[in-house]
């Protein structure tokens, strides 16, 4: 039976940006020694990476709200508050490229 290969190849999209800001904001976070709220934080971060969240980019706008509130009212340290930051403005973009 023969493997599939792998590919050698990948095509970077605006999705690959929008995963790689996420992924920046909760090593953010988790690198912090913590704020008031961080762990609720790092919940809503990681439901917003969730597949259910995924599969319907539309959720993700008002789970990176309740973050940004969250990390607002700790006060989250600039570094958490520049990668929320970040993920709005590709967020905007890929819905712009994506609308549903």
């Amino acid at each position: 039976m023969p493997f599939d290969q792998e590919s050698t190849g990948y095509e970077k999209t605006i999705l690959s940006d929008l995963q790689g800001a996420w992924i920046l904001l909760r090593q953010s976070v988790v690198d912090t020694n913590g704020f008031e709220g961080w762990d609720r934080a790092l919940f809503h971060i990681d439901e917003a990476m969730s597949w259910e969240v995924v599969r319907d980019l539309r959720r993700m706008q008002p789970l990176l709200l309740v973050i940004r509130n969250i990390c607002a009212q700790g006060p989250a340290p600039q570094d958490v508050v520049d990668c929320i930051q970040e993920i709005d403005e590709i967020l905007t973009e890929t819905l712009t490229m994506y609308p549903k």
